[in-house]
């Protein structure tokens, strides 16, 4: 039991305060900038989605929808691919019921899950960093 729960909170740890959970994202305004991180479900790269990637990123509070443009997929190529652990900064897109993130910003921080079964979670917050972006600000898109 108290792996579990170690386990538990050091996620929340990696998330860091720069973050937000993928269900604070259903509450975000439409066009907020903000960053989520969580453990890589799904990714999908359709044929007819001319170069669009789709990811399904999961924390302990539920899952989040993430789009990948093509020009933002040929800058964090690496991270997409290969992460198992995604910190994603973007905007909030609202259709509906549905909410996504469409990502800006593409970080692998895989190598901190094997931190998750280290005492000392301070290593992993010093290791992690500040993301290069704000977690949440609403800014309206330039027309």
């Amino acid at each position: 039991m108290g792996f579990a729960f170690r386990i538990k909170c050091s996620i929340f740890v990696l998330m860091s305060p720069h973050c937000i959970t993928t269900a604070a994202l259903n509450t975000a305004p439409n066009t907020t900038r903000l960053t989520v991180a969580g453990l890589v479900l799904v990714r999908q790269r359709p044929g007819t989605a001319k170069g669009v990637i789709f990811l399904t990123l999961e924390d302990e509070t539920g899952t989040c929808n993430v789009i990948v443009w093509k020009s933002v997929y040929e800058r964090f190529r690496r991270a997409i691919i290969a992460g198992r652990l995604l910190r994603v900064a973007g905007r909030v897109q609202r259709q509906g019921p549905v909410t996504h993130l469409v990502a800006e910003k593409v970080e692998d921080i895989s190598p901190m899950l094997d931190a998750l079964l280290s005492p000392d979670l301070t290593r992993v917050h010093q290791q992690l960093g500040p993301p290069h972006s704000p977690s949440l600000s609403h800014r309206p898109k330039p027309r």
